[in-house]
């Protein structure tokens, strides 16, 4: 019979999850990973894998639980609203007082070697989906008939996208979220009509 476990698995992960975000996937040391997650290297690796199936696990966690806002924005009823609430929720998530700033997505991927280009790629895919989810949402709105005439959905979606990895790099440098807010009203000044 093993010995039983001594700490609690989803707290652990959600420890995990900050320190990828606050430091990267390579900034984050295993040492970081252990002594913050309360954990020996042996427990670590036991229950959780690797520090890339670790990290694995943290983006899946973050994907669950702090990207909520966006599969919200994409039920609004009008596309501006949808872009509205894209870029406000990631303002919103990248300055909350409840965990790091910026984005677990952009920190994770922003300085990686050869060593974690997988999980760059990872990274990069999972930006990739998002994009592609606003959209889809967009071409929605152009069978709908509220969508600005001669625009592209995907090309709008990349537009509103970029501005939230822009407001992911400000929050992590320090930006608060009234800054990022007079940048998305800008940002929405350009939404075509």
């Amino acid at each position: 019979m093993g010995r039983p476990r001594e700490f609690d698995v989803d707290d652990a992960l959600q420890t995990a999850m900050e320190l990828f975000w606050r430091k990267g996937y390579e900034g984050t040391s295993l040492t970081d990973l252990t002594e913050g997650m309360g954990i020996t290297r042996p427990s670590l690796y036991g229950f959780f894998g690797n520090k890339e199936e670790l990290f694995l696990k943290a983006l899946d966690r973050y994907e669950q639980k702090q990207m909520v806002f966006f599969r919200e924005a994409l039920e609004e009823p009008k596309a501006r609203t949808v872009a509205e609430r894209v870029l406000k929720g990631y303002a919103d998530m990248q300055t909350a007082e409840c965990s790091p700033n910026g984005c677990l997505g952009i920190n994770g991927a922003l300085a990686c070697s050869e060593a974690a280009a997988e999980i760059q790629k990872c990274l990069i895919e999972g930006r990739r989906r998002v994009e592609h989810a606003l959209a889809e949402r967009f071409e929605r709105a152009v069978q709908e008939g509220d969508f600005p005439d001669g625009c592209s959905p995907t090309d709008l979606a990349r537009y509103i996208m970029t501005v939230t990895q822009g407001t992911a790099v400000q929050a992590a440098s320090g930006a608060d979220r009234a800054a990022l807010y007079k940048v998305i009203d800008m940002a929405l000044q350009c939404w075509p009509k």
